[in-house]
């Protein structure tokens, strides 16, 4: 695996986007790209790799990136496994790095972002949790533990199941 800068992925996105030898993916889950995505890079989801993997096979690199970094690492593994010979390079810190450079990314939608409707709800979770555990029972304070004990896990594991359930919620459509 080969890692580069976001600057060396735009400059070849630009220079290689019309190359059908290249590939350019996003392995963000399919709310995520609509959020935010680079233009000219295609949406195939971490979990859909595999239905993919025969528009692979004859390329000659595959340019990966997702939020952070931590999926299209994951990504990378899984089509060097499943015997795809292109060159496989990841964007160095993801949509994450490619923001902080300052450059332009797009959005399908103008919803609120899943990852402040996560830290949204944690924040409103624990502070109603603390609220009534001191007003209505000590109980209440096993909330606030499990939801700090969920971000820690997200944060150590890269997955987050409270962003997996509000994916899912009617407004999230």
């Amino acid at each position: 695996m080969r890692e580069i800068t976001v600057q060396e992925f735009k400059n070849t996105l630009e220079k290689e986007s019309q190359n059908g030898s290249f590939d350019f993916i996003n392995v963000c889950t399919t709310t995520e790209y609509n959020e935010k995505h680079i233009r000219g890079v295609r949406s195939v989801p971490l979990n859909t790799l595999h239905e993919h993997l025969e528009e692979f096979k004859n390329k000659k690199a595959i340019y990966i990136h997702c939020r952070s970094g931590n999926r299209s690492r994951q990504a990378i593994e899984t089509l060097a496994s499943s015997g795809i010979t292109a060159e496989l390079i990841n964007m160095n810190g993801g949509l994450m790095a490619w923001d902080k450079a300052g450059f332009q990314t797009e959005a399908l939608t103008h919803r609120m972002p899943i990852m402040r409707q996560v830290l949204l709800t944690a924040g409103l979770l624990t502070a109603i949790s603390v609220i009534l555990s001191l007003s209505v029972h000590s109980a209440f304070i096993y909330v606030a533990l499990f939801v700090g004990c969920g971000q820690m896990f997200a944060g150590l594991t890269g997955w987050c199941g409270l962003s997996y359930l509000l994916e899912r919620m009617p407004w999230n459509k």
